[in-house]
């Protein structure tokens, strides 16, 4: 019978696979158990599963090949940095995923500043609120789900259901852009201040204001990601 291994809330997916590589004895280039078979093994959703398994690839713990499954990686091996190295193996779909985002969601944001109300509001800044406190403790996990809670609120507050789903789904089938984001040095700070702006004119009814502020976010944050994939991020 597969073991079961709980998860405690002080503990995270990541936490626990790279528990199971040390304690089951893997070394480079042993192929790792599945998804399926960490889904099962974790009692865990398949989702969680696939985002820790990216985020590990994105640090150089794993790799994953198409078809073939999951190897657990030999950091000696790397020609680059893991993450850049990741980045230039991925550029095609960070980039589609940010081209997307830069049609969709400036104006999502001016729709949220002229129909958010009050609830809506205290979504975003409990989302903004939780993304600060795990910013702090460098969760990954869940400042990268934070991140995606603030953009679904905020494509909720436009009271446009096709929005609201659109969004939902981008956050969950292409989660490329987000965790690219997100481990590029210096965006999670940025991304606070920048959420606050967004934030304050969606409350301040400001349409344009907030168009401006998620275009400047999106833009900033694909800059930075392309800054640091050629080494050019200060």
């Amino acid at each position: 019978m597969t073991p079961i291994r709980k998860i405690r809330l002080s503990e995270t997916v990541i936490d626990v696979i790279k528990g199971m590589i040390a304690e089951d004895n893997f070394a480079p280039g042993d192929k790792f158990y599945s998804e399926n078979e960490l889904t099962k093994r974790l009692q865990v959703s398949r989702s969680s599963v696939r985002e820790a398994i990216r985020i590990l690839e994105v640090t150089g713990q794993v790799w994953v090949k198409q078809g073939k499954g999951i190897f657990i990686a030999d950091a000696t091996e790397k020609k680059f940095e893991p993450f850049i190295s990741w980045l230039k193996s991925n550029e095609g779909s960070i980039i589609d995923n940010f081209e997307v985002r830069l049609i969709i969601e400036p104006k999502t944001a001016a729709f949220a500043a002229e129909k958010a109300d009050s609830r809506d509001i205290l979504k975003m800044e409990e989302a903004l609120a939780h993304f600060a406190f795990h910013a702090e403790n460098r969760n990954t996990m869940e400042i990268i789900k934070r991140d995606r809670d603030f953009h679904r609120w905020l494509a909720g507050a436009t009271k446009n259901a096709t929005l609201h789903s659109l969004m939902k789904s981008m956050t969950i089938s292409l989660p490329n852009g987000w965790i690219s984001s997100l481990h590029t040095p210096g965006r999670i700070e940025k991304t606070i201040r920048e959420h606050k702006t967004i934030l304050d004119a969606v409350t301040n009814r400001d349409k344009e204001g907030a168009e401006f502020a998620m275009t400047t976010h999106l833009e900033n944050a694909l800059a930075d990601i392309r800054a640091h994939m050629h080494g050019k991020l200060k």
